[in-house]
């Protein structure tokens, strides 16, 4: 027994209320735990259930869509509107009932469904014959008709019926010929952005610009075109922010497994009395974890939605771009000519590294009951962690010899550089530095962390750094943030400062060996460490970056040989 659409809107109106959001799978199985009927088959397609009608419950027929955005067979929405001017399923009223017309790209996208699904597809007949009908073969916009193959003989063969336009047959005829001058939709008006006759040239739309339906419908599958493309790179860039939210989530659990593992060793060489303060911090890390992890599976779900969304488009796209139906194509354009509205994902992430502060703040509230030396074994500790997880962010660095001041003597690998006595025989090169000893990396960074190492050893001068983009390369420059650079200087031998304008004189224990070199972009800082030491030196904070970051080296001048060790760019040795 079927269902009247009363008891249809009453157990259903909620599946049914979004039965087209459900997007073409590409391979993937996807489900509802309450309507398996929502579940794509094994050949990708969407379920026959999905194109259903919430009134009559058949496959949508001359489908139509109410203002408030829910879909009907025409018929069964004008029966129910025979007794009430609101929609069946979100119950909204309108004051004026809407003028429906036909959604020709809902019926297409019906249409091919059931094709794809070896369902039978509504058949077009002859309006001419008698009896039995006919399969059509062509409707002509000139005689408002279609035809079977009998029928349509005259218009091959009598003059006046040759200069007829003929198409492939359509049930909706009307929607292709004017309904003011009964003549054949063929122009298409720029300025009013509608499909005109000949006559309406003549009169509305005079001195209008106007052109052949075909050119227009040419152009909007051009831009259709180019929106699939858009539309696609869309996809594949959630779908590699994907990867990337699970790459470094499982970072991010590698590090609080690592930090765990600390924290447990320096907490068993206290006493039992502070054991309470242990297991406070790591729920506390757990907990940090747990949050990360539920942060990821939502960002996961929501660019899995956004991926949904945009290959439903992909799919109405592909279709659109390969219909012949022109003026349905110029009808539905407007809207799928852009992308649907998606967050922007760009500077979305997960912080792989767990806090140091955690384990700051535990450590600060034991001090007081920590005797002085295993205070210092814990700061030690912490120390290594803390440019443990800096160095997670380290990055291939590789000398740039088109920046090479001509002095300047570069490694075949582009990872040391020394400074000659004579100029070489350089190319010209708007990039090139001409008034001091320097080389910059050949890869600049706008945005995220990055770190790298340089060995010092057996040098009594140097400067190393980060510089922007735009900094002089060929007069002379202050090193200073407001000229864009930020550095350390060695000079003498032993004498370290940092270049902040005025010189700030740096106080180490010992010699520089490998300098670690730190950028956290978005934040406005530039730190520099002692990595043998694992301490830290000194940091630029608070500071305003807008341009491209390039590291900066300069081996300064030989002085006679004194001064001739490389700088030398370190693999990662990350401490374990």
């Amino acid at each position: 027994m079927r269902m009247t659409h009363f008891d249809v809107l009453n157990t259903k109106r909620e599946d049914m209320a979004d039965v087209l959001s459900q997007p073409v799978s590409k391979g993937k199985k996807r489900s509802r735990e309450t309507t398996p009927e929502f579940t794509a088959d094994s050949s990708g397609l969407l379920s026959e259930d999905q194109f259903l009608c919430s009134i009559c419950l058949h496959v949508f027929t001359d489908p139509v869509t109410t203002p408030c955005g829910h879909n009907f067979c025409l018929k069964c929405i004008e029966m129910c509107w025979d007794n009430s001017d609101q929609c069946p399923l979100c119950k909204e009223k309108f004051a004026k009932r809407p003028e429906l017309k036909v959604n020709t790209t809902l019926r297409e996208v019906v249409d091919h469904f059931q094709t794809k699904r070896g369902l039978e597809k509504p058949e077009n007949f002859c309006d001419a014959c008698t009896d039995m009908k006919v399969k059509a073969l062509k409707s002509c916009l000139d005689c408002g008709v279609t035809y079977c193959k009998l029928h349509l003989e005259p218009h091959y063969n009598v003059k006046n019926l040759k200069k007829h336009k003929l198409i492939n047959p359509v049930k909706n005829l009307d929607d292709y010929i004017c309904q003011k001058h009964q003549r054949p939709l063929e122009l298409f008006c720029k300025d009013d952005k509608m499909s005109v006759c000949l006559f309406c040239t003549e009169g509305d739309h005079k001195n209008h610009n106007t052109v052949p339906l075909d050119e227009e419908s040419e152009l909007k599958k051009t831009q259709l075109r180019e929106t699939l493309i858009d539309v696609r790179q869309m996809i594949q860039d959630r779908e590699k922010k994907i990867k990337t939210i699970k790459e470094l989530l499982e970072l991010k659990q590698r590090n609080a497994e690592k930090e765990i593992t600390d924290s447990v060793e320096v907490f068993t060489t206290l006493m039992h009395s502070i054991e309470t303060s242990q297991a406070e911090l790591l729920e506390i890390m757990e907990e940090k974890q747990k949050a990360a992890e539920r942060q990821a599976e939502d960002l996961i779900k929501e660019l899995e939605q956004e991926i949904a969304e945009l290959t439903r488009r992909d799919t109405e796209l592909e279709q659109l771009s390969h219909t012949e139906d022109h003026l349905h194509l110029l009808q539905i354009y407007p809207s799928l000519c852009s992308p649907p509205h998606t967050r922007n994902w760009t500077d979305i992430s997960i912080d792989p590294l767990l806090s140091g502060d955690i384990v700051r703040k535990t450590l600060s509230q034991l001090q007081k009951c920590l005797k002085k030396e295993l205070t210092k074994t814990l700061n030690e500790k912490m120390r290594e962690t803390e440019l443990r997880r800096i160095q997670q962010h380290a990055v291939d660095v590789t000398l740039d010899p088109d920046t090479a001041h001509p002095y300047l003597i570069l490694s075949a690998d582009g990872k040391q550089v020394t400074c000659g006595d004579t100029d070489q025989n350089l190319p010209e090169n708007p990039k090139r530095f001409i008034s001091h000893a320097i080389v910059l990396g050949k890869e600049g960074f706008t945005s995220g962390r990055f770190y790298y190492e340089v060995d010092v050893r057996g040098k009594t001068e140097w400067i190393l750094g980060v510089v922007r983009e735009s900094i002089n390369r060929k007069g002379e420059v202050t090193l200073c943030p407001q000229n864009g650079s930020w550095t350390i200087i060695l000079r003498k031998g032993n004498e370290y400062k940092a270049c902040s304008g005025h010189s700030i004189l740096l106080c180490l224990k010992e010699k520089l060996q490998k300098v670690g070199v730190f950028v956290d972009y978005e934040q406005g800082l530039i730190s520099f460490y002692d990595v043998d030491d694992r301490s830290h030196i000194y940091s630029f904070t608070g500071q305003c970056l807008t341009e491209k970051l390039y590291p900066y080296f300069n081996p300064c001048l030989n002085d006679g040989g004194k001064n001739s060790a490389p700088l030398i760019i370190s693999p990662i040795s990350k401490t374990e």
